[in-house]
């Protein structure tokens, strides 16, 4: 059960960066992000009101708000702004493959900040990641996931950077909700703090922009608001509950690297939805790289 549910999971996570990136497309990654929150927040009340008896955690402490809060802000607000933002840039198979960095950048964080050790076969996955996703990046083909000419090589770039900056992001924000979930607190009382902490950075940070009744006006585009729909649906409710059960009812090692499969999930999805045909060199080093990640994990 836990295994099918990891497994779910990470299609969840492939239909959502799809409908998002879609969604990107026609409002901004910036209004998706800050919609999706709004949205998430939502879903996850009304899932803690169900699991939990009330819609909000109760006694929560406050060193949990400020490790928890930053997680938010680390991931969702800066984390997952890069990554929308790489989907329009390279495509949401590209981005989601620098992704499989997280476990890469969370272990070279806990190596140099938290002073564990990183054994041999742990370096070798980093590198096979690292390697992976470079022999990918690298192909040049032609098409909106890779570059053609000056200002596309410039644009990719920039994709693959903001690509990092997403996995940086979650990586760092990952390192943070640790903290806050010490003890038996639970999973997912932290996740719509994070949601909410998150979501009023994000719109705080609109209203000084003046950016807030332009994100409002952006959703009149009626397919841009049912993708969000769908994708926050998918995505923060249906990803979110099913990696839940996954946690607890699989090894964390099994479930995380099942979990971990959405750009692999994602080729064939591409290939169904867009036309697109990845190349064997991309189809291989994906593969390389979620090894790497997964062998990371079930260390």
């Amino acid at each position: 059960m836990g295994e099918l549910a990891a497994l779910l999971t990470s299609v969840c996570w492939a239909l959502t960066s799809i409908q998002l990136a879609l969604a990107g497309r026609r409002v901004g990654s910036e209004v998706v992000n800050r919609t999706r929150l709004v949205l998430a927040v939502v879903y996850i009340s009304l899932s803690h009101l169900v699991v939990q008896g009330r819609l909000w955690p109760s006694s929560v402490e406050p060193f949990r708000w400020g490790w928890l809060g930053l997680s938010g802000t680390v991931g969702l607000v800066v984390g997952d702004g890069c990554l929308f933002q790489s989907f329009l840039l390279i495509g949401t198979q590209r981005a989601m493959l620098m992704m499989t960095l997280v476990p890469v950048i969370s272990a070279l964080v806990a190596w140099g900040w938290l002073g564990e050790t990183l054994l041999p076969a742990e370096i070798a996955a980093v590198l096979l990641t690292v390697g992976g996703i470079a022999w990918v990046v690298s192909e040049k083909r032609r098409g909106r996931a890779g570059p053609t000419s000056a200002g596309d090589t410039r644009r990719y770039g920039l994709g693959l950077l903001l690509g990092f900056g997403g996995a940086l992001g979650q990586a760092l924000g990952l390192v943070a909700a640790k903290r806050g979930l010490t003890g038996d607190f639970s999973s997912l009382s932290a996740t719509l703090i994070r949601m909410v902490v998150a979501t009023g950075v994000i719109w705080l940070l609109a209203l000084i922009r003046g950016q807030v009744r332009a994100s409002w006006r952006a959703l009149g585009d009626r397919k841009a608001l049912w993708l969000l729909l769908g994708g926050s649906l998918v995505g923060p409710f249906l990803g979110v509950w099913l990696s839940m059960v996954a946690i607890q009812r699989a090894p964390v090692g099994i479930a995380s690297t099942l979990m971990a499969l959405s750009p692999i999930v994602l080729i064939p999805l591409e290939r169904w939805l867009f036309k697109e045909r990845a190349s064997s060199r991309s189809v291989v080093g994906t593969v390389l790289a979620v090894v790497g990640a997964s062998v990371i994990f079930l260390i």
